[in-house]
């Protein structure tokens, strides 16, 4: 499973690691570091942001049809919701909203080391 997180090297990055893998969901987390926070050791929205989108490509990537070449962002909307992203480690979720022959959108969210809900990401991943 981490050959795909690896195959991103922002992902790499990130710290990216994955426990669930498949074309229905994406499960994985990201340690907290320094350098990916902002003032108040809190998460800049920017690194989940970038998690998130982590997360969905490598579920549009589970779900290429045949013959694709990939994938990419076409669009991606955060919603943070009010409390700050802080300890040592993000767990993010990524869920299927619709997957077609040329877009799928996923759902992420991301939850702080005590379950706390931090950030909803919907993104829309253009088959290549």
């Amino acid at each position: 499973m981490s050959e795909l997180a690896h195959a991103m090297p922002f992902a790499r990055l990130l710290g990216l690691d994955l426990s669930i893998a498949t074309p229905d969901r994406v499960v994985g987390a990201m340690r907290v570091e320094a350098e990916l926070c902002t003032v108040g050791e809190s998460v800049h929205g920017g690194a989940l942001m970038a998690f998130a989108d982590c997360l969905a490509a490598i579920g549009a990537y589970l779900n290429l049809p045949e013959g694709a070449g990939g994938t990419a962002t076409l669009e991606s909307k955060t919603n943070f919701l009010g409390r700050a992203a802080s300890g040592t480690r993000l767990v993010g979720t990524s869920l299927p909203v619709s997957v077609g022959k040329r877009i799928s959108v996923w759902q992420t969210q991301i939850e702080d080391e005590n379950e706390r809900a931090i950030a909803l990401a919907v993104q829309t991943q253009l088959v290549l």
